[in-house]
């Protein structure tokens, strides 16, 4: 029985929906902190700038893990039926099972090597695999793995600005604009480093997640694959060592079946011999009898013996 979780994907979903609404109700509820925090008073556009780079980014992330949670979803659904259809010993276990799914496509391919004979080699199959669904990750990991430098960049940006208003308190008589700057500098840094923590960490747990869902995925089609489709179409020398014994094993059986088949018909040949002898012995005795009858029967009607 293969072990994987049917409906990973479906969890993780609804994980997301979940965590998004809180996100939403957390931000809803502090609503004025955050348009003080993040647009009031702003001296410059850099803070508006970046933090709308990591949302940006944020985002694009997020739609792609979406959509890639659903395509698993499908493929999950897939899996599932193709094992359904074998266990109910379809004629064939591709049945009502989309051409462009992974296991469609890991069964055709399985077919195809042994219409010609070759053997199937299941690690090569599976490595394939795991590269071709790995680049399916590539802008999630790319994303997850600068989400947090963004906002490192932030920051240093934001504290270049603080140094250039502390510059001009230095240089000028008042300092009244250059404190307006340094307060906007820092404040822009704290800004843009909170909002890059916080994606990060909301996008580095559904990525994780991700992953694991591919994982779980391609382990379920490596162990369809081993126990369903290779004994199909492949025939490996331990796997004929075993059908050679499982024979050799029928015919030690069916050997004994015979022999104690022939015991039982010398047994029946031995009672039929037994048997026709007592009939001789019966017939030899009635003739006598007969003999002795018809002796009687001349003596007392004093007929001729001929």
């Amino acid at each position: 029985m293969i072990q994987y979780k049917a409906n990973y994907s479906r969890s993780v979903l609804f994980q997301f929906l979940l965590l998004s609404i809180l996100v939403g109700f957390l931000l809803l509820i502090n609503h004025e902190f955050l348009i003080n925090f993040y647009f009031k008073n702003q001296v410059t556009n850099t803070g508006y700038i970046v933090n709308g780079s990591i949302l940006g980014l944020f985002l694009l992330g997020i739609f792609r893990i979406i959509a890639l949670l659903l395509r698993y979803s499908r493929e999950e659904n897939a899996l599932s039926r193709f094992i359904h259809n074998v266990e109910s010993e379809e004629a064939l276990p591709t049945e009502n099972i989309n051409k462009k799914t992974l296991i469609y496509h890991r069964y055709a391919s399985v077919l195809e090597i042994s219409k010609h004979n070759v053997a199937v080699n299941h690690s090569a199959l599976a490595s394939t695999l795991v590269a071709t669904e790995s680049t399916r990750l590539g802008l999630p990991r790319f994303i997850s793995n600068i989400l947090i430098l963004t906002g490192v960049f932030g920051t240093i940006i934001s504290l270049s600005i603080a140094l250039l208003g502390a510059s001009d308190i230095i240089d000028s008589a008042d300092g009244i604009s250059g404190m307006s700057i340094v307060i906007h500098g820092m404040s822009t840094a704290l800004s843009t480093t909170a909002t890059a923590i916080v994606c990060y960490l909301f996008f580095g747990y559904f990525y994780m997640k991700l992953t694991d869902v591919q994982t779980e995925l391609l382990s379920g089609i490596e162990q369809a694959t081993t126990l369903y489709i290779m004994p199909r179409f492949t025939y490996q020398t331990d796997s004929m060592l075993h059908e050679v014994g499982s024979l050799v094993k029928a015919l030690r059986e069916a050997a004994n079946v015979m022999a104690s088949t022939q015991a039982a018909f010398t047994e029946a040949g031995r009672n039929l011999s037994t048997l026709t002898g007592d009939n001789a012995q019966s017939l030899l005795r009635l003739s006598a009898d007969i003999e002795e009858i018809k002796s009687l029967l001349r003596d007392g009607f004093r007929l001729s013996s001929h």
